[in-house]
């Protein structure tokens, strides 16, 4: 009921009719009613170690196209995408960037109200911007997402701040004054005070040395040409069946590593424990570090992280993303000469 409360306060905040209009004599009212539904909620994996089970996307194309932050939450065989008229449909996932942090799902639906990524407008400091997400999963059915009214504090590189805000992606954002870095918006949709799409909210990003929150969001222009590859069906798969194996292949044990016990179908590649001494000790791994990606490829399942460690030569380096808590942490690993 709070959670409830504080949504409906931030959102009361920007929505009293007739008072505030953009510059094209437009009230909020009218902008959020034109955009909420093109907004979709996601419902996945979670629940497990404290991660949340919900995040948000939206529609980029008339065919069901969604675009969403990647995560943990998408890890699982059914995605649940919630559409604005309170349509429950499964999302498949039709692939992912790693190092943009995004994902791409389809939904079984047509004729759907969407953004237009080629169209995405540019923001500069000091431009006000909206921000729809599902915050807090309050939004489970055909409520409205939660929209937040806000500036843009400041348009920078990421890269400058590796080290103390851990996420691989390094590129162009725009930091924001709203409250935007809060379970559940990652994904959602940050556009321009007349609607238009500009960005995709980033993660919870925090500062590792005094832990304050980074509210950010990734210029949608950044994305698009990545967007438009996996749409077309060129993401890499997460195993390259054409790729030779080597005569001696990479091993979970050559690097130092345990994982939990495969009893599932899919089971997520959880560390279980280190080698004391080994390459992932020296590299900084922990237990319970969520292995993500080998290589830049996708591992939804310790099944699929081995069949990928098959296909690395053992004198290769081995590039881990793993997620810790609510942090992206990215590795490189060498197995042991001999």
């Amino acid at each position: 009921m709070l959670r409830t409360i504080l949504v409906a306060l931030i959102v009361g905040l920007t929505l009293v009719p007739g008072t505030v209009r953009t510059e094209a004599g437009e009230s909020y009212v009218q902008v959020i009613s034109q955009v909420q539904p093109k907004i979709v909620k996601i419902f996945g994996a979670g629940g497990l170690r404290g991660l949340e089970h919900y995040q948000s996307g939206f529609l980029i194309s008339a065919e069901g196209h969604v675009l969403t932050s990647w995560s943990y939450v998408l890890d699982t065989d059914y995605i649940s995408v919630v559409l604005n008229d309170g349509r429950r449909l499964q999302g498949n996932l039709v692939g992912a960037d790693p190092r943009l942090e995004i994902a791409v799902l389809k939904v079984d639906a047509g004729d759907l109200p969407h953004f237009a990524i080629d169209q995405a407008a540019t923001l500069r400091v000091g431009d006000r911007v909206l921000a729809f997400s599902n915050l807090f999963g309050v939004a489970a059915g055909d409520e409205a997402a939660s929209v937040q009214h806000g500036l843009v504090a400041a348009v920078t590189s990421l890269a400058a701040r590796r080290g103390v805000f851990e996420t691989p992606y390094s590129g162009p954002a725009y930091v924001l004054d709203a409250m935007t870095n809060n379970p559940g918006a990652a994904g959602g949709a940050l556009t321009d005070r007349r609607g238009r799409l500009a960005g995709i909210l980033g993660k919870e990003l925090r500062n590792s040395l005094d832990n304050t929150w980074l509210n950010y969001a990734v210029p949608v222009r950044e994305l698009e040409t990545a967007v438009k590859d996996i749409i077309a069906g060129k993401s890499r798969p997460s195993v390259d069946n054409t790729a030779r194996k080597p005569a001696q292949a990479v091993t979970l044990a050559l690097l130092g590593i345990t994982l939990v016990p495969d009893v599932l179908a899919r089971t997520p590649p959880y560390i279980d424990r280190i080698a004391t001494g080994s390459p992932a000790e020296k590299a900084g791994l922990h237990p319970d570090d969520l292995v993500l990606f080998v290589n830049g490829q996708i591992a939804p399942s310790i099944k699929v992280l081995n069949e990928q460690l098959e296909r690395i030569d053992r004198i290769d380096e081995v590039r881990l993303t793993v997620q810790r808590g609510q942090d992206l942490i990215e590795v490189s690993l060498f197995a042991p000469a001999g």
